[in-house]
């Protein structure tokens, strides 16, 4: 304490003082202290009033693919060719970083033949791949088309597994899990458990564990294929169902809608999804 009374303040309890006054109880001391911050320099009012546009980084990489400006790859899928940019699509996926830039790839290569995609997913996936939107289905489908969105985000999805674009392929999956019908279950179900969407899987189990569309769904073609080419998921569907004979409370939750099921905790760009707050109840929020 001695030692420490000349260093900048004076008025220091010297240790007899200390071990002999009320603060002290059991050989411990409780300090308040009052810390002062000194600003270096003057807080003025703010004279002036400059607007920042939102990014638009997305809409200039757009207009680089659409305009087809130092493109220098081409894809060839089925009957129609795309260009494209090697630096935009390495930056986006690791399979075209390895295939272009990795230590087997060839940064010459200037022509890509494209296999097991459609022209129109493809479209989709750098439409994504250089905007990081979800595409526009008018944007790639025609509209005298009997494809619909389903059918975009179903396709889309697997492709985004195969070239590693993890945000697209949680974008489809939230696409789906607000799709999901009688007619789309079955394959939506099939895709799930092929690609790893738990989330994507478990809507669809808990849809077709609906006992008001259980014999639409059982009589469709899409049950037919799904007993061919995936009979584990039928044993899981069993049991699922099973389990809401065994607590018919479960069917409650299907009252609300009897053809479609929206509630998984993924969001859509400019979505709406739905959760369930801490009381039980259903709440819509923006994703």
């Amino acid at each position: 304490m001695g030692m420490c009374s000349s260093r900048g303040y004076k008025r220091f309890f010297k240790r007899q003082q200390l071990e002999d006054s009320d603060y002290l109880k059991d050989d411990s001391i409780a300090l308040t202290c009052t810390v002062g911050i000194v600003r270096m320099r003057l807080e003025s009012q703010k004279h002036y009033n400059i607007c920042i546009p939102p990014s638009n980084m997305g809409q200039n990489f757009l207009g680089l693919l659409e305009s087809e400006v130092g493109c220098d790859v081409v894809f060839r899928v089925g009957d129609e060719v795309f260009k494209a940019h090697k630096l935009i699509l390495a930056a986006r996926s690791p399979v075209f970083k390895a295939q272009f830039f990795g230590h087997v790839g060839n940064p010459k290569m200037d022509l890509v033949e494209i296999e097991d995609v459609e022209p129109v997913i493809f479209k989709a996936m750098l439409l994504f791949i250089y905007s990081d939107k979800y595409p526009d289905i008018h944007q790639v489908i025609d509209s005298m088309s009997m494809r619909t969105s389903t059918f975009l985000a179903q396709h889309l999805l697997a492709a985004a597994d195969r070239f590693d674009l993890d945000r697209l392929k949680l974008l489809c999956e939230a696409k789906l899990c607000e799709e999901v019908n009688v007619e789309t279950v079955s394959t939506t179900l099939a895709l799930a458990e092929h690609h790893g969407c738990k989330q994507l899987k478990a809507i669809c189990l808990k849809f077709a564990t609906n006992p008001d569309i259980l014999g639409d769904l059982m009589h469709s073609d899409g049950y037919k294929k799904l007993e061919e080419i995936c009979p584990s998921l039928i044993s899981e569907l069993l049991n699922a169902l099973a389990e809401v004979d065994a607590n018919p409370s479960l069917h409650l939750s299907w009252k609300r809608s009897s053809s479609s099921f929206q509630g998984a905790d993924l969001g859509i760009d400019g979505g709406v999804n739905e959760a369930t707050n801490q009381n039980g109840r259903r709440t819509r929020r923006r994703a």
